[in-house]
């Protein structure tokens, strides 16, 4: 499991405006007609036996110490999948120390009281197994996760164990893991793509924690063996953690290795986080992000998502699959396939515990900028005043449900999807009765989810590129193409405003 201002003028005002243009440049039927010609070739076939789908229960116990155990037997080979799955990530750090938990978590590896970071990396190749531990932005968890053969898996534990229990956080490897960030932070300050999510989740979050995106030079200089420690000895406790399995192992023997390895692992309690309380929507502005000598303009645009536990996440997935989500949507049929704009068009939402942002977003030939801009209005306004049409939402379903019972081929996606379950607070059914609410979807629901979050009133629309370079065929710049669609606001590829 994913992120994220000042007052503008309502989209009414501005982006309706540039719809209301871009409707008699490109009538409805002409589009309709042209996207007719398209040939659907990936219609997904699924059977009503799809739809009655019963996932393998796993064992659950909480130790003493607070910690929760989930083991889910899968005896088809003779591996094991581990993950001690932590309720607290990048969303919780503070302020000034953005990347904290993210340091915490990869620094796991790089020594332990017991371990040096070259001994840790011997000791997992020597049983032929692999060992990770992240955070991200946006995120509300962090994970450590193993995997390798089944007899291993007492070692496998006791090496998650000794870098959960006993990190030390050493200067040397601190020192050499700074310098690498401080690189990977310059390379990707340089990409496009990052610059566009960055300038958009903090238009659309304002100071919640999701409208960080990246580290900063002061973060990453600043980090301490002490600032981990602390955040280590804060939010990496037994009561907030779980321990899934899966693999061949049998529940009662893996509950006595967990026992061994983790039984004396202390800590307080984590309070819960109230995730609820976003900034409200903002109306409607158009940031351009310079990138000078640019070949292509990257476009994002969008709002705030649902949460897994809200009761129309699944007409928004839905309604996102129509719109975006695949080379099957309408997005990509229309800006490559009908236009041949790009390359690609997608849109997506997350799932997370807060609302995460619902987005589309392509990267275009800056000559037509103007163009791929007019489209994506015309199909975010599509989506929302017309019902999908039976066949076409049949085949969106249809898709969800088929790659569903594909995924519960895969150890790891039925382990991540019983972690859902434990973490969120779920019903037990809930992935039983996830087909068959997918499949019942209706045109109905999916316009209202349209509605409710392509909020034209209030989307959040980002390119990068240079504004100086022509946007369309008339030799009008970039930047005069994007004022046709609202107020723009100029920052520059450090994120600082360009007045």
């Amino acid at each position: 499991m994913k992120a994220k201002h000042t007052h503008s003028i309502s989209l009414l005002a501005a982006v309706a405006a540039a719809v209301a243009l871009a409707i008699p440049a490109f009538p409805q039927e002409q589009h309709t007609a042209e996207l007719s010609k398209v040939v659907r070739l990936n219609r997904a076939p699924v059977s009503n036996e799809a739809l009655k789908v019963t996932l393998p229960r796993p064992v659950i116990t909480k130790l003493p110490n607070g910690l929760t155990v989930m083991v889910l037997e899968r005896h088809k080979l003779p591996t094991v999948n581990i993950v001690l799955h932590f309720g607290t990530g990048d969303m919780s750090d503070p302020r000034d120390q953005a990347g904290l938990a993210q340091f915490t978590m990869e620094m796991l590896r790089e020594g332990t009281t017991h371990r040096t970071s070259g001994q840790l990396a011997a000791d997992v190749e020597k049983i032929g197994a692999t060992l990770n531990s992240s955070s991200g932005f946006g995120s509300t968890a962090s994970s450590v996760v193993a995997s390798g053969l089944s007899p291993s898996t007492s070692q496998i534990l006791d090496l998650i164990s000794d870098v959960v229990l006993n990190p030390t956080f050493p200067q040397d490897e601190l020192e050499k893991y700074k310098a690498r960030q401080l690189s990977m932070l310059e390379q990707e300050r340089s990409e496009p793509s990052t610059l566009a999510d960055e300038r958009f989740h903090q238009a659309l979050y304002g100071d919640f924690p999701a409208a960080v995106t990246l580290a900063t030079p002061e973060s990453i200089n600043a980090i301490t063996a002490e600032r981990m420690k602390a955040f280590h000895e804060r939010y990496l406790v037994p009561s907030n953690a779980l321990l899934a399995v899966v693999g061949d192992v049998n529940a009662g023997e893996f509950l006595k290795l967990a026992s061994k390895s983790f039984g004396d692992w202390k800590g307080g309690v984590v309070p819960a986080t109230d995730w609820s309380r976003l900034p409200p929507p903002t109306p409607t502005k158009i940031y351009l992000v310079e990138r000078p000598d640019s070949v292509q303009t990257n476009i994002v645009a969008g709002d705030y998502g649902a949460r897994r536990t809200d009761a129309d996440y699944i007409s928004l997935y839905v309604m996102n699959r129509v719109l975006g989500g695949g080379p099957q949507a309408r997005l990509f049929l229309n800006l490559r396939e009908v236009h041949g704009y790009t390359y690609g068009a997608y849109s997506g939402a997350g799932d997370d515990k807060y609302r995460e942002a619902w987005e589309a977003d392509t990267e275009v030939r800056n000559a037509v900028t103007d163009g791929s801009m007019e489209q994506l209005m015309y199909e975010f306004k599509r989506i929302r005043d017309e019902k999908v049409p039976e066949a076409e939402l049949n085949e969106a379903r249809h898709s969800i449900v088929s790659s569903f019972a594909l995924s519960l081929e895969q150890p790891q996606q039925l382990l991540s999807r019983w972690i859902i379950v434990q973490d969120y607070g779920l019903p037990m059914d809930y992935w039983d009765k996830y087909p068959v609410e997918v499949a019942r979807t209706s045109a109905d629901a999916v316009q209202a989810a349209a509605r409710k979050y392509v909020d034209l009133d209030h989307l959040q629309i980002v390119a990068v590129g240079d504004p100086k370079q022509p946007g369309n065929d008339k030799n009008q710049t970039i930047l005069e193409v994007l004022k046709k669609y609202g107020a723009v606001e100029v920052y520059d590829a450090n994120g600082k405003k360009v007045e």
